[in-house]
């Protein structure tokens, strides 16, 4: 009986240990942390794969002088949300006047848990959102209805992500502060690209869909910011249109070092095959070891000052390095 007894306190120890172990964190024989996160995909290294999206947003901005500054704002187009996230004015944010699920996911938990109450809100969430300012844009201009006699700024059709981040800045009383981050972050592309010699290096920007591949062109997102910086692209990705691969063009997609993204994951599993087939591994920069991943969202899935710093933060840990 005592034998028993014993036996079952080892059982009841064991399985309380493993309770424990469920929520514990892995660790070495030594005690350290052992990090799960994924940092390879088919071989290929990516960029910032722990990346703390905590410090996505930049540092709070006040008001131009003798404006009188907003104090609760609701957006209705998400994509207007990467500006306020580069102005610092997140707290601000009461809800976003969308659908759940719309905000991007690299703004970080501040604007993550912001209310999204739909394009239609009732009238519970829009008392609760209680807005001194609506930022709309023509294409969800509907949802600032809801608002009764809030001040409304439309964000109209603007010529590239800059001016939609100086219209914002805009609307938000901060038009100095807007010139002025933009032109700082004007100048540290440049810094970067002589730091790097940028102008000697030609990259690839390949973006896997769920069946195909596509060269991303120089009007991209990523593309913008790689001129920027002088980064040079190969030859035949010099259009401004992304266009996609064939077996007639697949060695288009070779440079002095790629940029691999996936659309969603069928984008992935597509990205997977095409990685590790022996046509991609016979190019030069799959040779080389010279093909790195990156987040498809923050480099062409949306724009805005807060992506492109995110984007400038990656090419300067990875220009020159290997997968």
């Amino acid at each position: 009986m005592v034998r028993a007894i014993g036996a079952m306190s080892s059982i009841a120890v064991v399985l309380a240990v493993a309770a424990c172990s469920d929520n514990a964190p892995l660790t070495t024989p030594e005690g350290q942390p052992v990090s799960t996160v994924t940092t390879r995909v088919a071989e290929v290294n990516i960029i910032n794969a722990d990346r703390d999206l905590d410090k996505t947003c930049l540092a709070p901005t006040a008001p131009d002088p003798g404006v009188t500054d907003v104090t609760r704002i609701v957006v209705t187009d998400p994509n207007l949300l990467d500006a306020i996230c580069a102005l610092g004015v997140g707290p601000k944010v009461t809800a976003v006047a969308a659908a759940p699920g719309s905000i991007p996911t690299y703004l970080g938990p501040q604007l993550g848990a912001v209310p999204t109450i739909g394009s239609t809100p009732d009238a519970a969430a829009v008392a609760a959102a209680d807005p001194d300012v609506v930022l709309t844009t023509p294409q969800t201009a509907a949802a600032a209805k809801s608002f009764g006699d809030a001040r409304v700024e439309a964000i109209g059709p603007v010529a590239g992500w800059k001016a939609r981040f100086q219209a914002v800045a805009d609307a938000l009383g901060r038009s100095s502060t807007g010139t002025r981050l933009l032109d700082e972050f004007h100048s540290e592309t440049q810094k970067t690209g002589r730091r790097m010699d940028a102008p000697h290096s030609q990259v690839s920007l390949v973006r896997f869909t769920g069946d195909s591949e596509m060269i991303a062109g120089t009007q991209t997102f990523a593309g913008q910011i790689l001129s920027e910086i002088g980064v040079q692209r190969p030859e035949p990705q010099r259009s401004p249109r992304s266009f996609t691969v064939t077996d007639k063009n697949f060695t288009d997609a070779d440079g002095d070092l790629i940029y691999v993204s996936f659309q969603g994951e069928r984008g992935l599993e597509h990205g997977k095959e095409v990685l590790l087939s022996d046509r991609w591994l016979d190019m030069g920069a799959p040779t080389w070891k010279r093909v790195l991943s990156v987040d498809d969202q923050i480099w062409y899935g949306t724009s805005g000052l807060a992506a492109a710093w995110l984007v400038l933060n990656d090419v300067k840990g990875s220009l020159d390095g290997n997968s």
